[in-house]
């Protein structure tokens, strides 16, 4: 049994990391994107976990080459670019306390709410449910104004210490303004680094 794979290639992720998986000058066939260790397709039938990557094998190609495939298998269908890319979020009533895709273990529960406390001491506000610490988790600067993606891992502190008083990138990617306050005024305005 040969399995047919067509070329292709990745577009510009969006700011949740989903790549976009295009064939010929202009078709999307999909998107894949890394949650936690696995790597998900996102096509015309829905969301699907293919698994983590073979030893030895990137894991983005190992899902791309499963998009192509199954597109020439005939099973997937393309799609609008705009159906494969996620929206930045809009705040419009109270966020959960996990992502969708976060299982409601007690683990999962007890990490949220550390997160959840820790943003509100540091003055971040989430506009999703806590995605993990590895997964883009989009958050608005109450300090300056400025929306995008954080990592949790990035945010929290080390060993016990505070976190960086460097809250986000310049950049006005997002429609956000540039910059933030500088770290003096980063110290002024949040309680836990004058303690």
């Amino acid at each position: 049994m040969t399995t047919t794979t067509l070329a292709y290639r990745l577009g510009t992720p969006d700011w949740e990391r989903r790549y976009p998986v295009v064939i010929g000058d202009d078709t999307v066939i999909g998107a894949v994107f890394r949650w936690h260790r696995d790597w998900l397709t996102l096509t015309s039938d829905g969301e699907l976990n293919i698994g983590r990557p073979e030893k030895g094998r990137r894991g983005i190609d190992q899902a791309a080459a499963h998009l192509a495939a199954e597109y020439a298998a005939g099973r997937i269908k393309a799609v609008s670019l705009d159906d494969v890319t996620a929206a930045v979020p809009v705040l419009t009533e109270s966020v959960p306390l996990l992502h969708l895709r976060m299982p409601q273990t007690p683990r999962n529960v007890e990490a949220a709410e550390k997160a959840m406390a820790a943003l509100e001491l540091h003055r971040w506000k989430p506009y999703t449910g806590f995605p993990g610490s590895d997964n883009p988790w989009w958050q608005e600067c109450e300090l300056c104004g400025w929306q995008g993606p954080r990592y949790w891992s990035h945010q929290r502190g080390r060993n016990g210490e505070l976190p960086s008083t460097y809250r986000h990138p310049a950049s006005a990617e997002y429609g956000a303004p540039a910059g933030c306050v500088g770290d003096a005024k980063v110290r002024e305005l949040i309680a836990a680094y004058g303690q």
